[in-house]
Order: C-alpha cells, then structure tokens, then sequence
C-alpha cells in the first residue's frame, strides 16, 4: 500500500482523547461543569452511533473564540503526557513502524485537532496530520474551523485531497480505524481495516468481508507513575 491512514481514539490509542479533554478542561476550570457533561453526553451517544459529531466540534471550536492559541498548545501538551501516552494499543506503534519501513506515506486521519495530534506525530514518527485546525487571527482563535471539519464525510475530503497532494490514489490506501462514523473513507479505500471496532462497524465489516484486528489494550500503568 502506498498510503496508510490511521484514525487516533479507540484506534491508535484505547481512549476517547475527547472525553478526557473535556474531563481535564472542568477539572482545571476551563468549562463549566454543564459544558463537560453535555459534552461527554454527545460523545457517548456518538460512540455507540446515535449522532453526529460534527456540531460537537462546531461548538467547542467556536467556544475557543477569543482564546490564545499558545494557550491550548500548551494545556494540550500537557494533557498528552498525563493523559494520552500511556494509552497506546500494543500493536499500534508496531503497524505504524512497519508502514514507516516500507516507505509508505503515512498521516493521521482524526477529529481530534492539531494541537493533539503534534506530540501523536513525535512520538510514533508520523509525518502528516489530517485533522481538525482552528482559524487564527493575530494569535488568537476566531471560533471558526480552518477548512473542512475532519469528521464522518469531511474525513474522506481530507483524505481525497491529501492523496491527491502526493500523487497518490486511495484505490491504494489501507485506512485503520474503530467507528463506523468513517464509513465514507473506508469505502474509497483500498483496504479498510476494523481496530478493536465498535459494534456497529464490526457487524459491517464482517458483512463485507472486510480484515478485523485486535491492537490490544495497553499495560497498566505502574503504580506511583
């Protein structure tokens, strides 16, 4: 394959980063606890495929309005040590190193935002991102996304355009996710692959014939870590 896309919570990593965003954000004082908990409602409905997730990302992308965007790098950065590097899946950084090696061009295809997505980049040497960015303006967030939302549809115009940028097809592509919620880019892809999937898309997976994986969970972390 010439192309290999991996999605980022559930798949790459056991977590809903989003769930545990919006948990860290009251905790520190930065939402209300009303807005945490609607927040984790949506997220839990979308998990198990009740909504839609793009007003979720429209609501808190326009909730930042007014913000420093060196602000949020940096509570993101922090929240990726506490919270997300500790939660890979086993398997995840070996299939990612695999593509590395065999001079696949990998990138990220995720609704989490660039601010996460940066330190992810780093840690497991992947050099593209295909992700949500928010819309600056003299260093501070406008409220409004840059470009496309990078959910459900908007996730395979990334893609589509991102592959196009390389001189790539994704008739050639392996795509690596948990939710039926990219449907639409796994059905332009080549290989769409299930991880440890939800309910729902292992039912359709399994109905077309396509690869179901398990990545594993991560190890506990020690005690006193």
């Amino acid at each position: 394959m010439a192309l290999a896309l991996f999605d980022l919570d559930r798949t790459l990593i056991s977590v809903n980063s989003g769930r545990l965003w919006f948990d860290r954000e009251r905790e520190l004082g930065h939402l209300t606890r009303w807005q945490a908990v609607r927040a984790a409602a949506w997220i839990g409905f979308y998990h198990f495929g009740f909504t839609r997730l793009d007003d979720v990302l429209k609501e808190a992308i326009a909730a930042l309005e007014g913000d420093e965007e060196s602000a949020i790098r940096e509570r993101s950065e922090a929240f990726y040590r506490s919270h997300v590097h500790t939660t890979y899946r086993p398997l995840a950084r070996e299939t990612v190193a695999r593509h590395l090696a065999a001079g696949d061009t990998v990138a990220l295809l995720t609704s989490s935002s660039n601010y996460l997505c940066a330190p992810v980049q780093l840690e497991l040497n992947i050099p593209h991102a295909l992700c949500n960015r928010f819309e600056t303006d003299a260093g501070k967030f406008t409220g409004r996304p840059h470009g496309t939302i990078c959910y459900g549809e908007g996730k395979l115009i990334h893609a589509r355009e991102f592959a196009e940028s390389q001189g790539q097809s994704l008739s050639d592509a392996v795509f690596y996710t948990d939710s039926i919620a990219d449907l639409p880019a796994m059905l332009a892809v080549g290989r769409p692959v299930a991880v440890n999937p939800d309910p729902r898309l292992r039912r359709y997976a399994a109905k077309h014939g396509w690869e179901i994986t398990d990545w594993g969970v991560p190890a506990p972390a020690p005690k006193g870590s």
